[in-house]
């Protein structure tokens, strides 16, 4: 058993669905432990200013991380590494302390500014908070200054490990950083307050980096400081990121912009966002991630052999994993959303009406769940293509659209009342106060939704008639969703009669029961419509992981 554990732990997967399997059991694990984490904080702070600090903490490292990214993602890494391994262990071998060392002299610069124009940065991020809050504010972004630098640090190892298609250590590590966070809440925060949880993240953010170490050694890629830097070929690679990095530069601008105008809103709201953000990111990483992850190491090696047709078919392929789970997801987020966030959230200063103001932002976020999904593969399927500029230019302008139209939106909804009593009807948030924060997450998913139209229409252009493969099974996976959440909506009704929806087993209960017979009921659809993507499933969870050959994946039925 141990040396089937063993064996398992430095498997390589060849097979996209069985890869993604894997990390999407990682997913739901890491997810799981990031729900509780919520838990915990929502329990411990609830919806209010703390938790808004807390949040808001986290910008300006997230924008050093992005930076980190342009030389050290794995998207951004993976092609370089691959093609020096073509050539020579020891070239690549160079290459890699190159990069290695750049990071490491960069990023204590970088660390240094930001540690000391932190507060004036965070008065133009937080106009609205007081100024002992932006002094606590500036106290625990400068403490989080540190993880990035660790978790950029893992993403350099990640990427050796990935390119061997070694997804087992990358799946185990966003487990770790979550277990980090929790172990800061539930042993630093009562003597400490936000600043033990915040030493939770950098605890977590160091075990997230040492899980990577004995694999970066027993490969034979341990890297080693030098002064003797490459220029050329770092060059090279910030001119393949640099699209990238703005992207993803532009994303965090976006949240800054989200995280500065819930400043201005009612206490909480930042924490409203984010709680719901959170909930509904759990299935964008058990799906949209995981079958992303999973292909892009062998998207860019059918690239780089100019095989177009395999690289056009795994595309598609994951195209329709991602439809098929996401669609049954949505429904059940919008039809169970209090359900679903009174069991996670529900606890100690947590309010009613904190729970019924994130499951109405939970169902807003959850509209735009497949479009965010497709959004992460499209855009890995355009870098292992080497085309950066196409989604750079195309999230420029969903970035302004969620700029512009949460701003427009949040002034319509408070001066318009029609469209105040619809909203606040629909989500059933009459009586509660602070509601036009469901503005923010409108705007986003409206934004990520344009985002990916706009992707999967500029992917058809490039590669030729992409949309003809999917219809099949967006139709038979809308018929599938829309089952599930008229069943899971009666399924509340019935249930309500039977579990104390007092009591936190009985919503639980109620929640459980009324999903499950509603996702049979929907399988049962699928098995008869001979659904591909189902048997696909069903076929790769039947296969015993640790025995399975590496396989180049198969060409699918495209009808």
């Amino acid at each position: 058993m141990v040396q089937r554990i063993l064996k398992f732990f430095n498997h390589e997967f060849g097979n996209i669905h069985k890869a993604a399997i894997v990390l999407a059991f990682s997913s739901i694990g890491s997810g799981l432990l990031a729900l509780f984490r919520d838990r915990l904080l929502a329990g411990h702070f609830g919806a209010g200013k703390t938790l808004d600090i807390y949040y808001t903490a986290f910008r300006i490292p997230d924008f050093l991380y992005v930076f980190m990214l342009s030389v050290t993602s794995v998207a951004v890494i993976i092609p370089f590494f691959l093609e020096r391994m073509s050539v020579s262990k020891e070239k690549t071998q160079a290459f890699f302390n190159g990069v290695f060392s750049l990071f490491i002299l960069s990023n204590f610069a970088l660390i240094i500014i930001l540690f000391l124009f932190a507060p004036f940065l965070i008065r133009l991020m937080a106009p609205g908070f007081s100024v002992s809050d932006q002094n606590q504010l500036t106290n625990a972004t400068r403490i989080l200054l540190f993880s990035p630098f660790l978790l950029g640090l893992s993403n350099l190892f990640s990427s050796v490990i990935q390119s061997y298609k070694k997804f087992f250590i990358y799946a185990l590590s966003p487990i770790l950083y979550n277990l980090g966070i929790i172990f800061g809440i539930l042993f630093f925060s009562y003597d400490l307050g936000l600043k033990g949880v915040i030493f939770g993240v950098i605890l977590g953010a160091t075990m997230h980096l040492l899980i990577q170490v004995p694999e970066i050694i027993r490969l034979g890629f341990m890297p080693r400081f030098s002064f003797n830097i490459n220029f050329s070929e770092i060059k090279e690679i910030v001119k393949f990121s640099l699209p990238r990095t703005l992207g993803l530069g532009l994303n965090q601008f976006v949240f800054v912009f989200i995280i500065g105008t819930a400043s201005l809103l009612a206490a909480g709201s930042i924490a409203v966002f984010t709680f719901s953000y959170n909930i509904q990111y759990v299935v964008l990483g058990v799906v949209g991630f995981s079958y992303s992850v999973a292909a892009f190491p062998t998207l860019t090696k059918f690239f780089v052999k100019n095989q177009k047709k395999e690289f056009l078919d795994l595309v598609i392929s994951a195209s329709r994993h991602i439809i098929f789970w996401t669609l049954p997801a949505i429904a059940l987020f919008v039809v169970l959303r209090a359900q679903i966030v009174r069991v996670i959230l529900g606890s100690g200063e947590f309010s009613w009406s904190d729970t019924r103001l994130t499951a109405a932002g939970l169902a807003l976020f959850a509209i735009s769940l497949t479009a965010q999904s497709l959004n992460v593969l499209f855009v890995r399927s355009f870098y292992a293509a080497g085309k950066t500029m196409k989604p750079l230019i195309i999230n420029i302008f969903s970035s302004v659209f969620i700029i512009i139209s949460s701003y427009v939106l949040i002034k319509i909804f408070n001066v318009y009342e029609p469209m105040k009593i619809f909203f606040e009807s629909v989500l059933r948030v009459k009586d509660v106060p602070g509601t036009s924060v469901l503005m923010l997450p409108l705007a986003f998913s409206l934004g990520m939704i344009i985002n990916a139209v706009l992707l999967w229409k500029s992917f058809q252009k490039e590669f030729n008639h992409v949309g003809t493969f999917l219809k099949k099974t967006l139709w038979q996976s809308l018929a599938s969703a829309l089952l599930i959440g008229v069943v899971a909506y009666f399924g509340l009704s019935v249930f309500d009669d039977v579990f104390n929806l007092e009591t936190f087993i009985g919503i639980f209960l109620q929640g459980l029961f009324s999903g499950l017979i509603a996702i049979l009921s929907g399988c049962i659809l699928l098995k008869f419509l001979n659904n591909q993507e189902l048997n696909d499933v069903i076929s790769s969870l039947k296969q015993k992981f640790w025995k399975t050959d590496t396989v180049i994946p198969e060409h699918e039925d495209l009808s």
